[in-house]
């Protein structure tokens, strides 16, 4: 679900609000320069803190005046009528079956824990890959054959179960 262009823009804080100021400055001070944005942000974070009350209140005044916009554009704003929802997902269907990579996997995976116990899920994922794209065709082929007779025993158990829930 995409964002609503009609929704109202957010509320800015005090603080977003001296930060867009200090950026307006540097722009003024160094129109050519780019701004490497952590160090700029530091920089912002310590002037902020070093500033008083009587400093920080401009930024504060600025944040309830837009705070007040916001509120009041909110209570204007319509939503879109929400998407459908999610068809219900029955827990009795029958789960899909695997493909030939992750049967695979299943018979792979203890032994490269076994070897590497050190490695992170990830990692035994990428080194699963790399082991299934190395491997010739003939020896893919009895992994992928497996993996379509369960998929024929899926499509067979959801094509029966699809009739009996029709004739209901």
């Amino acid at each position: 679900m995409g964002k609503d262009p009609r929704k109202p823009r957010g509320k800015m804080s005090s603080y977003a609000y001296f930060v867009q100021t200090c950026r307006e400055e540097h722009k003024k001070k160094h129109p050519e320069a780019s701004v490497n944005f952590s160090e700029f942000s530091k920089k912002c974070s310590e002037r902020w803190k070093t500033m008083s009350a009587k400093e920080k209140g401009k930024f504060e005044d600025m944040a309830k005046q837009d705070k007040v916009r916001y509120e009041r554009e909110m209570k204007n704003y319509i939503p879109p009528k929400g998407e459908k929802k999610r068809r219900f997902k029955d827990p009795n269907a029958p789960k899909r079956p695997p493909s030939a990579f992750f049967i695979f996997c299943g018979d792979y995976r203890p032994k490269i824990k076994g070897e590497n116990p050190g490695l992170s899920i990830g990692d035994i994922a990428k080194k699963l890959g790399e082991m299934w794209n190395s491997l010739s065709a003939e020896v893919k082929q009895p992994y992928e054959k497996k993996a379509a007779k369960l998929k024929e025993k899926y499509d067979k158990v959801k094509f029966l179960l699809s009739f009996h829930l029709a004739t209901l």
